[in-house]
């Protein structure tokens, strides 16, 4: 999308200056800008940040496993993993092979876009209590897919998944392979005003931001628009391509170098400075409507909530909710207001990280949705728009402090 869009690729090795309109992609953190047509260095950043994994099921580094005929898969359990989710689904494998040559990694879904592999479900004729008692999954022991019959042997799912990549065994080093259900997504309800799918958190913000940028770039005013993407949201943001590590800091410290100014004009753009954390929350559920706290119950189809926790868990304090706001009325987007029920713990987001690294005044907000965690999830279908009106407006924004 950023390609077609006239955005160009950079990376640490890059020369000054910048293009006006970049990315910057490590692993699986992106980081896009686009730049204003004053040269200020102390310019105001206008800023959107997302998260790009989901929680779900990994593949080991030495998978290959069985007993009694099944050939199965070592996984290990990524994030909040909703377990039951995952039971008896067709299940296909995407990710990055490590490899031995000059390419060096190699993504595999183009290879692989079938199903593989499944993690079956005990019959409830020798369970049948399930249905009273609940179901309680071993992580270990109980949610290990099957991927064919016959004795496990070493090395095989290695052996198979070079060859399917078209790529010599010996070359591939090691993997990062995650599973997925292969049903796509799919619009619901008598009136259409529903859509299913995987990964809805976070993906549809991280969609959501990359289209509001490519539309607000072309109408740039005089705050640098960022969208940033990060890693490892689901088990704590705490790496290299997380909100937690430094590549946000490091793309912004360079956008202000390459303007001419330095560590001055970096700490005094960011005072100036609005970052919107873009990160679905829950609508309230029909069918559990109790747990839900009574005045903050986001509906779908009503517009992105402002997500608010005093113990900040969401980085929203009051004056930054009443500027997002003013930018959604603008918008004409239509907003709600999210706040966790006492007795319930309550999630947390880029925001706060993002906020306590770089001291940039931050706001939560993010599309009402049922089945958070699941390995698919719910959503409306007019929400995802009203997010990309909502960022365009908030990335838009004049810096109202910037030098005349």
């Amino acid at each position: 999308m950023l390609v077609d869009a006239g955005f160009h690729a950079v990376d640490g090795s890059s020369e000054f200056p910048l293009p006006r309109c970049g990315y910057v992609v490590r692993g699986g953190a992106l980081i896009a800008f686009a730049q204003p047509d004053s040269s200020e260095p102390a310019n105001a950043f206008r800023i959107v940040g997302a998260h790009t994994d989901s929680p779900g099921l990994r593949v080991k580094p030495q998978p290959d496993t069985g007993s009694f005929g099944w050939r199965q898969l070592g996984v290990e359990i990524y994030g909040g993993v909703l377990l039951n989710s995952w039971l008896d689904r067709d299940l296909g494998l995407a990710g990055n092979l490590v490899v031995d040559d000059r390419n060096g990694t190699r993504l595999v879904r183009v290879n692989v876009d079938r199903p593989i592999c499944r993690v079956p479900q005990l019959a409830i004729h020798l369970d049948r209590a399930v249905n009273e008692t609940g179901l309680i999954l071993d992580k270990q022991t109980q949610m290990t897919p099957v991927w064919g019959t016959g004795q496990a042997l070493d090395g095989a799912f290695g052996q198979w998944i070079a060859q399917e990549a078209g790529i010599e065994r010996g070359l591939v080093r090691s993997w990062d392979l995650c599973l997925y259900d292969v049903t796509p997504a799919a619009v619901l309800g008598a009136d259409r005003t529903l859509l299913a799918s995987g990964r809805l958190d976070n993906l549809l913000s991280c969609w959501a931001a990359i289209s509001a940028l490519i539309e607000a770039s072309s109408t740039p005013g005089n705050a640098t628009q960022v969208v940033a993407l990060f890693d490892h949201e689901e088990v704590g943001s705490a790496s290299t391509t997380g909100a937690a590590g430094p590549i946000l800091e490091h793309v912004l410290e360079r956008l202000v170098l390459s303007r001419g100014g330095g560590r001055i004009e970096l700490l005094n753009a960011l005072q100036r400075s609005l970052c919107v954390s873009a990160d679905n929350a829950h609508a309230v559920h029909p069918n559990y409507s109790e747990r839900h706290e009574p005045g903050h119950r986001p509906l779908v189809n009503h517009g992105p909530a402002v997500k608010v926790n005093v113990n900040q868990r969401y980085a929203t304090d009051a004056s930054g909710a009443a500027e997002v706001q003013r930018n959604l009325d603008a918008a004409g987007v239509p907003w709600q207001t999210f706040v966790s029920r006492n007795s319930m713990p309550c999630g947390s987001t880029i925001g706060p990280i993002t906020a306590t690294r770089l001291g940039i005044d931050t706001v939560d907000i993010g599309v009402a949705q049922l089945s958070m965690h699941s390995a698919r999830e719910l959503c409306g279908t007019a929400d995802p728009l009203y997010l990309v009106a909502g960022l365009c407006a908030v990335l838009t924004q004049r810096d109202r402090d910037a030098p005349r």
